[in-house]
């Protein structure tokens, strides 16, 4: 992924006209995760890609939004967009956690969907913002590219290895 004014190492980024991208957003932190969203559909639109949006209300909520986009959604990958910040209570620590474990388990469990680690887990405002179209970019857009450049990546080996003639 990308930061301002710094190239993707891997080129340019694949048209994405022929993908279907989910992007599910928590609502909690909502002056974050707007930007999130926003920076995630310039680049989704940019680049042709048919785009789901739905919210759901915290961080925590994004494994089971991003499983049902997966199973109803008709997508080519989820982007799961949210924002924890610590606070004063050890809560931060666990919803990081549980947030990281259920979507790592959906992207194995449902292999051919890529799903996207779009959540920022930060000390303070500040730095979310930052992280949200401010001086560290937008995290939102990188995660969007990420989806892209996977469904790519998913549809090349896709297609390389089911036109391998089978060795019996």
């Amino acid at each position: 992924m990308s930061t301002p004014n710094s190239p993707s190492p891997a080129g340019p980024l694949p048209y994405a006209g022929n993908m279907r991208i989910g992007v599910v957003v928590a609502d909690w932190h909502s002056e974050v995760t707007g930007r999130l969203e926003s920076g995630a559909l310039e680049v989704l639109e940019a680049q042709g890609a048919d785009v789901v949006v739905r919210h759901v209300p915290g961080s925590f909520e994004l494994t089971s939004g991003a499983q049902w986009m997966i199973l109803y959604g008709q997508v080519d990958a989820v982007v799961c967009l949210g924002c924890v910040i610590q606070g004063e209570t050890p809560h931060f620590s666990y919803i990081c956690q549980s947030v990281s474990y259920g979507l790592t388990k959906l992207a194995i469990q449902y292999e051919d969907i890529p799903v996207i680690f779009g959540v920022l887990t930060t000390l303070n405002l500040e730095q979310a913002l930052a992280r949200a179209g401010g001086a560290v970019g937008n995290k939102g857009a990188e995660a969007a590219e990420t989806a892209i450049r996977m469904v790519a990546l998913h549809n090349d080996m896709e297609e390389t290895y089911d036109a391998m003639p089978d060795e019996d």
